[in-house]
């Protein structure tokens, strides 16, 4: 299937969440008055889509030469400066040219109260979200030479935080900001169980009380890595699972060890940054231990390769698959460098970047150290992902992969061009002949309560029924909004379970409700997959909460019945899968199974975008 061409304008090509329009790899164009290039996004507790900020209003060659265009608005594009914008999108089923199934974007709209691109942002347990820094006009990174004014950068950074829903009053300024000035774009933010705010921005990290603008530091990163854009390194929140009584963990891979004065400043960076080699240094902290020791960054198992701009996926198995990105360089794009001053002598065109790496790896938090990373069985692609790559994890336990243009404007015909061609990743547990289907999942979940019943039966696995169920975990997904090889927001939550195995091979797995406290999971939509022998079911889509911003109701948590095995040799019926996925292992099959029929450990094209 061929996707129409995607014109490099501002607007908004999505995929519906129907899997009907997935499976058909059809996509469908949804215009916006505002720019949003370079936004940045989170969910909202009814399952809407909220971005904030973007671009000033642009026109053909990326910039305002021709006649007409101005900062404000576009006539070429018709597009208007998005970098106060607030856009709104609820999913939608049906005709998706119905106004309620389009975006809602006004220029005279919901407006932020600065001007904010690449700002990092984060829901909180109410279901409301703190937007924090970013840049208030283009650049690499958002400071001068020399960096006199390390606040507001001469008017070309925002230092300051807001909510939306808006609190009002005068704005707080973020004393990290300062303190990371140039190397703070999409800062990287995660809600804690406390309520308070991880932030990781250049190499300094803290625990960040939004509500009282107190700030507490951390230690920096070790060996002084940058992980934030325009490094890009991979971050992502392991699993949060009974078995680490859903304590987080934060895992940051790959990024740049370049010195301050290689980053340059607003205009390029100071090296040719292409011949610079990205990490492969893994680094995870606990930023709030249940023990009562201090946050510490652990060294964790290096990556395969290098990387920068490489983005972790969560898989419903209980792994982060990793992929897209380059060996050398950053993100980011320029016509010149501080050893380069002609653009012609740039070996890579406008890219900052070289040496894509195609082949993903899959990284097993439950592995032994020195053992949690593989490439076993996983192919390559050919596609270049580089900046503005991004990749989603789709219902079906696929990955979504599109993108990349390391280039001002569209290029075709450059060294690393702009890029149409969508493809899918599918991970190792592609290769099984059957996928559990699974029934009873409830589409609305709530914050302890009363538990759930959901069916297996035995048609959903091979082998020892009481050997399957103690090997199924309930998973509650969420994907994040994806953009520049991140995916604000997203988390992997195991919720807690115990099961009944009945003599005909039927497990019934009573499945407790998410924990009592929404800074785990704040409230929104997800997705629930039922994960036998490291197989995941599709997802089913769930709204979790009351659906509304405030405070969110909750119970005691679910008190689950003993499990109970089943006396005989009873077992499931489903054809063998011929691999044992149990402990989620790191490599997979690359043989092709009954479900796809097509490629499985690999990356297929899907068509261009």
């Amino acid at each position: 299937m061929v996707w129409p061409p995607l014109p490099l304008h501002p607007h908004v090509w999505v995929l519906t969440l129907a899997s009907r329009d997935i499976a058909a790899r059809t996509a469908t164009p949804m215009d916006v008055q505002t720019n949003p290039f370079c936004a940045a996004g989170a969910s909202l507790p009814n399952g809407t889509f909220a971005t904030f900020g973007g671009n000033s209003a642009v026109g053909p060659g990326g910039d305002n030469h021709t006649p007409g265009s101005s900062k404000a608005f576009d006539p070429t594009y018709q597009i208007y400066n998005g970098l106060q914008a607030i856009r709104l999108i609820t999913p939608c089923e049906g005709d998706l040219s119905q106004p309620q199934c389009q975006w809602y974007d006004s220029a005279n709209g919901l407006q932020m109260a600065k001007a904010r691109w690449y700002p990092g942002v984060e829901q909180l347990a109410d279901g409301s979200v703190v937007i924090l820094g970013g840049f208030s006009s283009g650049g690499y990174i958002n400071r001068n030479t020399p960096n006199t004014d390390p606040a507001y950068s001469g008017g070309g950074s925002e230092p300051t935080f807001e909510f939306y829903p808006s609190r009002g009053g005068n704005l707080a300024i973020s004393q990290f900001m300062i303190k990371t000035s140039g190397l703070n774009s999409y800062a990287h933010m995660y809600l804690m169980p406390s309520g308070k705010m991880f932030v990781q921005a250049n190499y300094s990290s803290m625990i960040w009380d939004y509500n009282a603008n107190v700030e507490t530091a951390l230690p920096d990163m070790p060996n002084q890595i940058v992980r934030v854009y325009p490094a890009s390194g991979a971050t992502a929140m392991l699993p949060l699972t009974p078995a680490n009584n859903y304590t987080p963990t934060v895992l940051f891979c790959g990024g740049s060890d370049m010195t301050d004065e290689q980053w340059g400043n607003f205009s390029f960076p100071n090296i040719d940054t292409w011949n610079h080699p990205a990490s492969a240094d893994c680094q995870r902290i606990t930023p709030e231990p249940t023990d009562g020791s201090a946050p510490v960054y652990v060294q964790d198992d290096d990556m395969p390769v290098g990387r920068t701009m490489g983005q972790f996926i969560a898989l419903p198995d209980g792994t982060l698959l990793v992929l897209n990105g380059g060996a050398n360089g950053t993100a980011g794009y320029a016509q010149a460098t501080g050893e380069t001053s002609n653009f012609g002598d740039m070996p890579f065109g406008e890219s900052l970047a070289s040496a894509p790496v195609g082949q993903p790896a899959i990284y097993n938090p439950k592995a032994p150290a020195g053992q949690r990373w593989s490439t076993a069985g996983l192919g390559t692609s050919n596609i270049p992902r580089l900046y503005h790559s991004s990749a989603v994890l789709l219902p079906d336990g696929s990955v979504f992969v599109a993108g990349s243009n390391p280039n001002i404007d569209v290029n075709t015909s450059t060294v690393f061009p702009t890029t149409y061609t969508a493809e899918i990743f599918y991970p190792p547990y592609f290769s099984a002949k059957t996928r559990p289907a699974p029934s009873g999942v409830p589409t609305n979940l709530t914050y302890g309560g009363n538990p759930f019943d959901i069916t297996i039966p035995s048609t959903s696995y091979s082998g020892n029924a009481n050997d399957a169920a103690d090997n199924t975990t309930v998973w509650l997904m969420r994907q994040g909004f994806t953009t520049h090889a991140m995916n604000m927001g997203q988390r992997a939550v195991a919720l807690n379970s115990t099961y009944t195995v009945g003599s005909d091979g039927t497990i019934t797995i009573h499945t407790a409700q998410p924990p009592p406290n929404p800074n785990l999971f704040q409230p929104g939509p997800g997705f629930v997959y039922v994960t036998v022998n490291g197989i995941p079911s599709n997802g089913t889509y769930v709204i979790v909460g009351s659906g509304q911003i405030g405070n969110q109701p909750t119970a005691p948590a679910s008190v689950l019945p003993a499990s109970v095995r089943a006396a005989d040799n009873s077992s499931g019926s489903a054809p063998s899968n011929g691999t044992d996925n149990s402990n989620q292992s790191n490599g997979g099959s690359s043989n092709t199974g009954a479900i796809i029929g097509g490629v499985v450990a690999a990356i297929a094209a899907v068509g261009i975008l």
